[in-house]
């Protein structure tokens, strides 16, 4: 009898700095399916008629500057008021859990492993949409220098981020792999294909 094959979504989530993209590339690199759901995010943004009209009901035509997202504005507008990033998320993630829903049951036809990396899985309440989570961790000292070195935040940018992000301590617990990133790129890439391993084994 021809054994079933199990397909395996998982989800890759951490908090600002914590190397969840780097964590993804790895992933993709050796061929995986990966879905990054905070592109997909900024492309419904600008994509989704719908979307877009109610962002500009709350928060004003300067949320765009012709057909681009005006980050600045929104930025600034949002993350100063946490009622703000309540309001924004109500709106975009039913929209973008949608969507990542579709295009993972898309991927699956045609493979067994599907990855999704997003920032915010747990702050979206995602979880349900996966069979495992990785939770890529770093000290906040390591991811501050890192997204104030590589991205160009200040110390202020990077700490309003932080504090609308569930604490590190919270997701370890719900979390069903967890890796820290405090080390350098090599050691991280062999956490990797250890995962991967691990991963096709289950």
């Amino acid at each position: 009898m021809e054994k079933m094959i199990r397909k395996i979504k998982v989800g890759i989530t951490g908090s600002i700095g914590s190397g969840k993209s780097t964590f993804s590339n790895f992933i993709a690199d050796k061929g995986y399916p990966v879905i990054k759901v905070d592109e997909l995010s900024k492309q419904l943004l600008v994509e989704d008629k719908k979307l877009k009209d109610k962002i500009i009901k709350e928060f004003g035509e300067e949320s765009y500057t012709g057909n681009k997202v005006n980050r600045k504005y929104l930025a600034d507008k949002v993350f100063s008021k946490p009622d703000n990033v309540d309001l924004i998320n109500s709106i975009v993630h039913p929209v973008v859990i949608k969507k990542t829903e579709s295009d993972i049951e898309k991927l699956l036809e045609t493979n067994d492993l599907v990855f999704a990396e997003a920032a915010l899985i747990y702050e979206a309440d995602m979880e349900k949409i996966f069979d495992y989570i990785v939770l890529v961790t770093a000290d906040e000292k390591i991811r501050m220098n890192r997204k104030i070195k590589y991205d160009n935040y200040t110390e202020e940018q990077f700490l309003k981020r932080n504090e609308n992000q569930i604490p590190d301590e919270e997701k370890k617990k719900r979390a069903d792999f967890v890796f820290e990133n405090n080390g350098n790129i090599n050691e991280f890439k062999i956490k990797t294909d250890l995962f991967i391993n691990i991963i096709k084994g289950l």
